[in-house]
């Protein structure tokens, strides 16, 4: 099989991760994926291929050469929960045209060149798109056919290689991708995650992540008699958010500007939530956003009388160049000169979110992330370019090549 028709086979799985879930992996299809991948490494000839009880996916290839260096690829199996990963319809554009993409035209649905202008880097190659409904999955399904298609050309055309680790892990997209993360059982020197976006990317900085629940209790009064006594916690809600920096938001920030960002919100006159994502590159400064919470949540608190404002703020991951960045750049270097050997210029930029990278750097597994060939992931409007992933294909090959 190509990249891509691994790609193709993959995304008929209905993987969306669920965070209000306890059990691991939070959702069973994820479990059905695993035992597949398990099926198709065996097939290739990864002989050790197996899923663990929580839903990970192990295998390795031993190298055939000594003293060489082990490489780790690492992809997740979960898709985004914003929006259905279910019954994916994904259809193939052998040449695009560089024109808007109609994905249901009996819905109206339109990837337009004007709202997606990357679109135009991507004339004359092949595509991979949805019919409108639904995600892709490039994020990261992309990731797991680029790696299997790798081990899969090492293995049949016996290229030269020391001891190459893969796994496939559950749960990324809602942060506990980590989690139980067999480390020292996966025994690699360093390792890629391959969940990155545009071809020649490579990320060894992300963002410290934090969350931040806000719940308020009100003071429910007949409206008839409520002067001077009802108390609403929805309007207290309303208070507290409009108290925040309307600057510091994703739709207001770039780079390596972080950003609060209200991702829940519910209510009525006796109970209210509001549900944050805290995220910055500097430390310093999440901690200060942190600290604007605080500030706020007491201020409302001493204006109330019956302090209506609960705060639950949690850490969530940190960002990985505190492990990457100076000791083991070595890792960036190697990724970069492999891009290069295959004709493609390295892109490094700060990542606006996390990858299971992040947190297995700091597990003691050195991690940067990179990239699928994918864009517009989470979201209706995904597609993946084949042309990339067959190169970042070439890519992985070479890395490990290089570690030889």
């Amino acid at each position: 099989m190509s990249v891509l028709e691994k790609f193709l086979d993959y995304v008929k799985f209905d993987t969306k991760s669920d965070e209000t879930s306890t059990t691991i992996p939070s959702t069973p299809g994820q479990k059905v994926l695993g035992a597949h991948l398990v099926e198709v490494m065996k097939d290739i000839g990864i002989a050790d291929a197996r899923m663990d009880e929580f839903g990970y996916v192990y295998g390795s290839i031993p190298g055939n050469v000594k003293k060489a260096k082990t490489v780790g690829f690492v992809a997740h199996m979960d898709t985004a929960s914003e929006i259905s990963g279910k019954d994916v319809k994904p259809r193939v554009i052998d040449c695009y045209d560089g024109e808007d993409i109609v994905l249901n035209e009996d819905k109206g649905i339109v990837t337009k060149v004007a709202a997606f202008p990357n679109l135009k880097n991507y004339v004359g190659k092949k595509l991979v798109v949805t019919d409108g409904t639904t995600l892709l999955g490039g994020d990261d399904k992309a990731g797991i056919a680029i790696i299997l298609q790798a081990a899969e050309e090492i293995i049949t055309q016996n290229l030269p290689h020391g001891d190459v680790k893969i796994c496939f892990t559950p749960d990324e997209e809602i942060g506990r991708g980590p989690d139980k993360f067999d480390v020292p059982g996966f025994a690699a020197d360093f390792a890629y995650t391959i969940d990155g976006g545009t071809l020649g990317g490579i990320d060894y900085e992300n963002f410290n992540g934090a969350s931040a629940l806000v719940e308020f209790t009100g003071r429910s009064v007949h409206p008839g008699g409520a002067k001077n006594k009802m108390i609403s916690a929805m309007k207290v809600a309303i208070e507290f958010a409009s108290m925040m920096d309307p600057f510091e938001v994703p739709e207001h920030t770039a780079g390596y500007e972080g950003f609060n960002h209200l991702v829940h919100m519910e209510g009525d006159i006796e109970h209210a939530k509001l549900a944050y994502i805290i995220r910055d590159h500097d430390r310093n400064l999440l901690n200060k956003k942190k600290a604007d919470f605080e500030r706020i949540a007491d201020y409302l608190n001493a204006k109330y009388e019956i302090k209506p404002v609960k705060l639950t703020i949690k850490d969530a991951y940190s960002n990985m160049r505190e492990k990457i960045y100076p000791d083991n750049m070595f890792i960036v270097d190697l990724a970069k000169d492999a891009m290069r050997a295959n004709n493609v210029e390295p892109v490094v930029t700060p990542i606006r979110g996390g990858t299971d990278g992040a947190t297995l750097s700091f597990m003691g597994l050195p991690c940067p992330n990179l990239c699928t060939g994918g864009e517009n992931a989470h979201g209706p409007h995904e597609y993946v370019c084949v042309d990339s992933m067959e190169t970042i294909v070439k890519i992985v090959e070479t890395i490990i090549d290089k570690c030889k």
